[in-house]
């Protein structure tokens, strides 16, 4: 049975770390054509140009001068690839905006061009002179410039890991983000007619489990699995660039510098998607933050949980409470609640019964341009028990978090501690504290309307 126990849970470790086994590279394997990224068929599904523009790039490269991070000794191996210029004409290419003109290595193609010149001139002595010479070499219209600024190493590591008696497993992961710029400048007057700025993270996680167990005197069973996976430094800088190709082309539309000759309404659509995704840019900050105002101006309420009463008698009893509500924004961080709340108050083998409150609330969200944000209230209320009778008035305050999924939708967990004016919440005056009760819940918020601003 010990031994079926340990068959059993090795399977289960084995087969959690499957995603990364079935994978395993086994063999040989052959060359392929590159992947694409997840900018390339945006790139390639941009609007028709009515005229390509001939474009050339110096140089594109590293700027940073970095260094692959390591943990131990020093590495002279770069953080990002030295070959960014290739990735830019292949990127331009791929756009069908661009024709992509050598110049990162001109003095090979001049060399090259004196080369067939001499030759001919040597070997064809009786040529005819009305024989075509080289054509000429084409001159760009712009220029791109600009490079790879930054690469920050470790902007967010954490991990989770948990082991019992001998057997567990962890997760780790770490995040690095590439930073590049990138500007068209006109040839004729030197003009930097757009200039872009574009990153990427970089996404690293290990995964592992282990089993370290005694099966018998003098025999140890001992198993580990696990694996890593890094997003590729190159990919991620592809992703960037052509990112940036893209939103130079759809910005040069858009101000009248490139023009198209599809329908009207695909390139309308086009921007108005850019427009969105800049909008995002504006309000986002570090660690994917998007800051901008998520509650509208109204909302409704519905929560449920337990309450606890703290009165003259012991033991006191969790009984269910369920509430609804209105709100009203009266700015992104301050809200003014009204609601009705049935709830029932019990002690063991002494009372249970049931009770009305109308509360008003004062809320404060702290982080009103975040999706999860922690949130403080407090205010007053009426109580009746349910035959109109024992009534009372209240204070009471709380906290909780509210996470919104969605711009219309919150979901809440919230603690709340209601102070009566009454020692006869449990009908039993005794003694000079008045009686007091607890409430746990959740709830869901539906927003709608106009955002109260930012």
């Amino acid at each position: 049975m010990r031994i079926l126990t340990y068959v059993s849970l090795f399977m289960f470790l084995f087969l959690s770390s499957c995603s990364g086994f079935y994978n395993q590279p086994t063999g040989l394997q052959k060359a392929v054509i590159g992947e694409g990224t997840a900018a390339s068929s945006l790139l390639k599904n941009l609007p028709t140009p009515k005229e390509q523009v001939v474009v050339g790039v110096y140089k594109f490269r590293d700027q940073t001068g970095q260094y692959k991070p390591q943990e131990n000794g020093s590495s002279f191996s770069t953080a990002v690839t030295q070959g960014a210029t290739s990735i830019l004409i292949k990127a331009l290419e791929d756009s069908k905006w661009f024709i992509p003109i050598e110049r990162e290595n001109v003095g090979n193609l001049l060399q090259e061009r004196n080369l067939i010149r001499s030759t001919r001139q040597e070997y064809n002595k009786n040529a005819n002179p009305n024989d075509p010479q080289l054509t000429p070499l084409l001159y760009a219209g712009v220029l791109l410039e600009g490079g790879i600024i930054s690469y920050d190493s470790n902007i967010i590591t954490g991990g989770f890991g948990a082991r019992y008696f001998g057997a567990g497993g962890s997760v780790k992961y770490r995040q690095d983000r590439v930073t590049i710029y990138l500007r068209m400048v006109s040839t004729s007057n030197g003009k930097i007619l757009k200039s872009v700025y574009i990153s990427k993270t970089i996404l690293s996680q290990a995964v592992d489990q282990s089993l370290f167990r005694y099966v018998n005197f003098k025999r140890l069973l001992e198993v580990e699995t696990g694996y890593t996976t890094n997003e590729p430094i190159q990919m991620a800088v592809s992703e960037a660039i052509e990112k940036a190709v893209e939103s130079i082309v759809l910005e040069g539309i858009s101000d009248g510098i490139l023009m198209t000759d599809d329908p009207k309404e695909k390139v309308e659509a086009l921007l108005e998607k850019y427009k969105e995704d800049n909008e995002i840019a504006d309000n986002s900050k570090i660690y994917n933050r998007i800051l901008d105002t998520k509650r509208a101006s109204f909302g409704v309420e519905l929560s449920g949980g337990a309450a606890l009463i703290n009165g003259d008698y012991s033991s006191p009893k969790a009984r269910p409470f369920a509430a609804a509500g209105i709100k009203l924004a009266l700015s992104p961080s301050f809200l003014l609640s009204a609601s009705t709340n049935i709830f029932a108050l019990a002690n063991k083998n002494s009372i249970d019964t049931s009770y009305v409150s109308l509360n008003l609330n004062t809320e404060w969200i702290l982080l009103p341009k975040d999706k999860l944000s922690p949130f403080i209230y407090a205010g007053g209320g009426y109580g009746f028990n349910s035959k109109a009778e024992n009534n009372f008035t209240k204070v009471q305050f709380g906290a909780g978090l509210e996470y919104l999924p969605t711009r219309n939708l919150g979901i809440r967990i919230f603690g709340e501690y209601n102070i009566s004016f009454s020692d006869n919440l449990d009908y039993l005056i005794s003694g000079i504290r008045d009686d007091y009760y607890y409430k746990f819940g959740v709830g869901l918020t539906y927003y709608f309307g106009k955002n109260r601003g930012n």
